[in-house]
């Protein structure tokens, strides 16, 4: 055999149409399989057979059989034709790869769908992965996934979210302070109000704060609480008249009442930064700078206090 004499050929297509002409003993079915004309896939098979130097099918009866080297190749096909399968999958799979992002959870789903709409315009297939603070912190640690928005004290933060108390009905223009929680002696037989936190400020720059202004103002250790969930906090804060820790625009999307705290002229706030898992990825890095805006919406960063 010579095989640098023969003439151009498609190996992998001819030994698809082989592999599917000799399992089902027919040409028009195999071609049918193959998904080309018969004609064509009889002019593959005997391209491949000129190639390799021998018959691989006997023509001579209605029904295609395999000659005993069609026999010994057939194998080898079939192995090339799943490993051509197999890499046309993997690179579609790698052009198709989304850019795996750990988000707050707090995130609304109309702002993560401009934020995906808005990264598929540069080119970025991406993937929210909505999370709480540590588990984010995790999954960018461990390269579950390839970028995560992390918490962060907000002196750090690229993004900086305001937060404040909201409540049920208006209280009115200025701040709330968190000393009206205080019980009061005519308050013995009934519940304390609390202060609600969500998972996503159980952090230390925001928690810690707070809890020493608990302290100060003199409530009980009980009235500072974190939510399991942010629909079971707001509605506390509906039939109990509690306050929920939050943004303006979770305050908004939740139509309650948003003020900042009285006794903290600072304020407190949410930071944000966006941390790469490998800072070889380069998508992943464009991303917070072509993206940032819809990352802030995400975030709620530079929203208005709700009224």
């Amino acid at each position: 055999m010579h095989f640098w004499h023969s003439e151009p050929m498609d190996l992998v297509a001819a030994c698809r149409a082989f592999v599917h002409v000799s399992e089902r003993g027919s040409f028009t079915v195999g071609a049918a399989a193959a998904r080309v004309a018969q004609p064509v896939a009889s002019r593959r098979i005997a391209a491949l057979e000129r190639h390799l130097g021998d018959r691989l099918l006997d023509r001579s009866s209605r029904a295609a059989t395999l000659t005993p080297f069609g026999r010994d190749l057939l194998p080898l096909a079939r192995e090339l034709v799943r490993a051509a399968d197999r890499l046309e999958h993997e690179a579609q799979a790698a052009l198709d790869r989304p850019l795996r992002l750990a988000v707050p959870a707090t995130c609304p789903a109309d702002a993560l769908a401009r934020l995906i709409a808005g990264a598929q315009r540069h080119g970025v297939v991406l993937d929210p992965r909505p999370a709480g603070p540590e588990e984010r912190a995790r999954l960018v640690r461990t390269g579950q996934v390839r970028a995560a928005l992390l918490a962060v004290p907000p002196s750090d933060a690229a993004w900086r979210v305001p937060l404040g108390l909201a409540v049920a009905a208006d209280p009115g223009g200025g701040p709330l302070y968190l000393d009206t929680l205080r019980p009061s002696r005519a308050d013995r037989d009934r519940p304390p109000r609390r202060v609600w936190l969500q998972q996503e400020d159980d952090v230390p720059h925001v928690r810690d704060p707070l809890t020493r202004l608990r302290d100060a103002v003199g409530l009980r250790p009980a009235q500072l609480a974190v939510a399991g969930t942010v629909a079971a906090a707001a509605a506390a804060v509906l039939s109990h008249d509690d306050v929920l820790l939050c943004s303006p625009a979770q305050a908004a999307g939740l139509r309650l009442h948003w003020r900042p705290v009285g006794e903290l002229e600072a304020g407190l706030a949410r930071g944000y930064d966006l941390v790469v898992a490998d800072e070889a990825d380069a998508e992943a890095t464009r991303v917070g700078r072509e993206c940032e805006r819809w990352l802030a919406r995400c975030l709620g960063a530079g929203t208005e206090a709700a009224a």
